[in-house]
């Protein structure tokens, strides 16, 4: 802290403000105490608890009305939201005189407004920065359908004068891509490019990295077009408007309306200051306003209809010309408490205070290096770290390298975050051109990697060796030294390899490094192998019931996850949505073929004959497998009586008789499992969990030595926490880890490798109350990570011998093949 002040201390915690920036946590955001760092203000900054407190106590203490009315309190309703407009001009500096501001649902409504009410012709010309938002992108789509042309370009800048203008003239270029038209037959011709209205979109601020575009853009777009387009085949096209998309930047370095005249700007007020979220607002020049072309009329934005003859007389000003609708009026009376705050602190003091906290950052991560001297991080849009002439905004985008060079994927860092209590952003965040742009990745990669199923959200992090979208931290407002510093932190002790220790240091054997040998049994106290426990899981996510012995068929232990749960909208439920699931106890009793469930919840046990003829396949089915019971009745009484169990309304689906191989992924949604030589039921990777009792045993010893708190707080852990088929004992702890094949019994299985832990291994049922912690996954994080995945147990694949039927007992001896 010392040495941060050193350096920022000018800068850091609003020094010459009402409040210091401990003060301002201490009172404001008292719920961040619980240990959570929130790092995501560029996805949402957070309100504050006071800004709330006068909010409730407006709404509780004045009347508000639909502001379409003559009565007095819509009048003061309405009265109340012309105020708002101003403050939100104010803030851009923008007169009343030359600008208007129309509120939208947010700034993507906003920008969809513009793209849909333009001016396009098929001499139009739409140019967009690459680091573009994809609600920017999607603007794209209303120019090239009125056949006018599309196209993204790069801004450059001269390097000894960055962000000025020179005598002879500007410093910036726009450099352009590949022109897109979907009028392929379009030629341009040059006499009639004067008479169309061109529109070029850039933000303010980039949201994957960060960077400030310089606002001179705004003024060369429209004075200087010729030279700032020279070589392109833009550089005639006159008429140029300008859109700036300051959703990001605006929280900190708001545009100058009247020193940058951009045509329009959008704002979104949950990026500002938390709350209002559903609330946006487009400011146009009111020269602008007259020329786009808007179809639709609602209520509030006409001034007379006739319902029977083609008439409609529309509204002149030009926030009742675009506003459908009622207004959002109680959102609104909200923002000026927001702007109350902002005003309080100031912009630049804010803009001072968030980029010390990411220089002090990017500085850092810069800096750190692994044991054998490569480096740790890869920042992107970092270059000058000096706050002075810094040209970022408070975010901080990077990528984490091995030390082999090889990248950890962001799901990894996320997911590790998340154990640490460290809210961030992983990915593209909706702009997929500055993220091909910084991480390098070509059109063909790009559509290779859509090919292999790569979509927005989803899990696959690296392809082919190069990650596919990036890790992003971004400060507030109340962001503080202590948040920046555990971040550092949790960087350093995760990702960071230190140099290999010898003698007595940690060492690491195989795959894992385990702990210092006095703290393990001697070799000799290891006995043989043995199957000390069975369990079936007949519901997926619900409580197993064990067995002594229990057949095996084709999918594993027979009518092991053979049934699952689906909410009414197709999504799985599982513990880590409904943990409540873990209190659903179940039992199958062969001879009788029933499958009896009960819960705590449910008066009366529920009993499912499980007979093959009680089950036909309809219809209705869950990737063509999953079938519905035929009977209605039967299916209605099962499907309540799942209602009342976990409180939300589902049906219960079960898995038939195919011989497909899919399975369902970490989304739980279906995909390609590791098992593909096997049939599966409802499991995630493969039909059987083994874990072994010496390596819990391991797990609990190093929980205790972590924490003692922990350990007077909890019992040990049971090896049934973790949801196996089969428990074994005896060998050494992680021995499983080497197994290529197994023999339990007389019965034959193959290892698929380890099993990826989530945090579902986190939630408990102690005396029939569900809880959630951050282990036993965040100490399994510190010593069974590979290549992103938190390994404990084994999955096997159950080598069926169709000659005889199959059964498998407790206390059946293990005999693994060693790899």
């Amino acid at each position: 802290m010392e040495a941060f002040l050193k350096e920022f201390g000018d800068y850091y915690g609003y020094p010459d403000g009402p409040k210091n920036i401990q003060e301002i946590r201490d009172t404001e955001f008292k719920r961040l105490d619980k240990g959570v760092v929130y790092l995501d203000h560029a996805g949402s900054t957070l309100y504050s608890e006071l800004q709330m407190e006068y909010i409730f106590k407006d709404f509780t203490s004045n009347v508000f009305g639909n502001p379409h009315s003559q009565s007095d309190i819509s009048s003061a309703t309405s009265d109340l939201i012309a105020d708002a407009r101003h403050q939100v001009l104010e803030y851009f500096n923008a007169s009343p005189e030359d600008y208007s501001c129309i509120f939208t649902s947010g700034a993507t409504a906003a920008l969809k407004l513009v793209g849909e009410t333009f001016p396009w012709t098929q001499d139009s010309n739409f140019l967009y920065t690459m680091e573009n938002h994809n609600s920017v992108l999607g603007i794209r789509e209303y120019a090239l359908a009125q056949g006018a042309s599309g196209c993204a370009v790069d801004i450059e800048e001269a390097a000894n004068q960055p962000g000025q203008l020179t005598n002879s003239g500007p410093s910036i270029k726009v450099k352009h891509r590949a022109v897109q038209m979907r009028n392929t037959s379009k030629l341009q011709k040059e006499e009639s490019r004067g008479n169309a209205y061109n529109l070029f979109a850039f933000p303010s601020e980039c949201n994957f990295s960060g960077l400030r575009f310089n606002l001179d853009l705004v003024k060369l777009m429209k004075e200087n077009t010729e030279t700032v387009l020279q070589g392109s085949p833009f550089s005639k096209s006159k008429r140029w408007m300008v859109l700036i998309d300051a959703a990001k930047g605006c929280a900190t370095l708001p545009p100058d309306l009247s020193e940058y005249p951009a045509d329009f700007v959008v704002v979104s007020f949950y990026k500002l200051f938390g709350y209002p979220t559903g609330l946006g607002a487009l400011l146009v020049r009111n020269d602008a306003a007259k020329l786009l072309k808007k179809t639709y009329f609602s209520g509030g934005t006409v001034a007379a209809s006739i319902a029977d003859i083609d008439f409609v007389k529309r509204r002149e000003r030009v926030e009742e010309f675009f506003e459908d609708g009622s207004a959002s009026f109680l959102s609104i009376a909200a923002i000026r408490h927001g702007f109350k705050l902002l005003k309080s602190l100031t912009p630049s003091a804010i803009w001072m205070h968030t980029t010390s906290l990411s220089i002090y950052v990017k500085k850092k991560l810069q800096a750190l290096r692994h044991g054998n001297g490569a480096a740790v991080c890869v920042l992107y849009g970092s270059e000058n770290l000096e706050l002075s002439s810094h040209k970022s905004g408070p975010t901080v985008t990077f990528n984490l390298k091995r030390p082999d060079g090889s990248w950890f994927g962001y799901l990894e860092v996320e997911k590790l975050a998340s154990l640490s209590g460290i809210q961030l952003r992983t990915g593209c965040f909706c702009n997929p051109g500055a993220c091909a742009k910084y991480l390098e990745l070509s059109h063909s990669e790009l559509l290779s990697n859509v090919e292999a199923g790569h979509i927005c959200w989803d899990d696959n992090d690296v392809i082919n060796g190069k990650p596919t979208g990036a890790v992003r931290v971004s400060f507030g407002y109340m962001s503080t030294f202590e948040d920046a510093k555990k971040f550092i932190d949790f960087i350093i002790s995760s990702f960071a390899s230190p140099p290999k220790k010898t003698g007595n240091g940690t060492v690491v054997s195989g795959r894992f490094p385990q702990l210092p040998s006095e703290d393990l049994e001697s070799k000799e106290s290891f006995p043989s192998h043995y199957l000390k426990s069975i369990t079936v899981y007949p519901i997926k996510s619900c409580a197993g019931f064990s067995v002594i012995r229990w057949p095996l068929c084709r999918t594993g232990l027979l009518h092991d996850r053979e049934w699952m749960v689906q909410g009414l909208t197709g999504e799985i439920l599982t513990q880590k949505k409904v943990p409540e699931m873990s209190l659903i106890k179940t039992f199958i009793d062969l001879e009788e073929g029933l499958l009896s469930v009960e819960s705590s919840r449910c008066e009366d046990k529920l009993h499912i004959r499980i007979k093959s003829d009680s089950y036909n396949p309809r219809n209705d089915e869950f990737d063509s497998h999953a079938n519905i019971l035929e009977n209605r009745n039967e299916e209605t009484r099962i499907n309540r009586w799942f209602t009342n169990a976990i409180g939300r309304q589902c049906k219960l689906l079960r898995y038939s008789s195919s011989t497909s191989k899919d399975c369902l992924n970490r989304n739980k949604s279906p995909g390609l499992c590791r098992d593909l030589e096997s049939n599966i039921n409802f499991a995630n990777e493969a039909q059987f969990l083994l874990i072994s009792e010496e390596s819990v045993a391991d797990l609990n010893r190093r929980l205790e030595a972590k924490d003692e708190d922990y350990k007077r707080a909890h019992e040990k852990l049971n090896p049934h926490r973790f949801r196996p088929n089969l428990v074994i004992s005896g060998g050494e702890p992680y021995g499983e880890d080497k197994w290529k094949t197994v023999k339990i019994g007389d019965n034959h299985f193959t290892s698929l490798g380890g099993c990826n832990r989530c945090q579902m291994i986190n939630i408990s049922n102690e005396a029939g109350l569900v809880k959630k912690s951050n282990e036993p996954l965040t100490t399994l994080a510190s010593y069974r990570r590979v290549k992103g995945k938190i390994l404990f147990g084994t999955l096997l694949r159950y080598e069926i011998d169709e000659k005889r039927q199959c059964w498998i007992g407790v206390g059946e001896e293990v005999n693994p093949d060693i790899e």
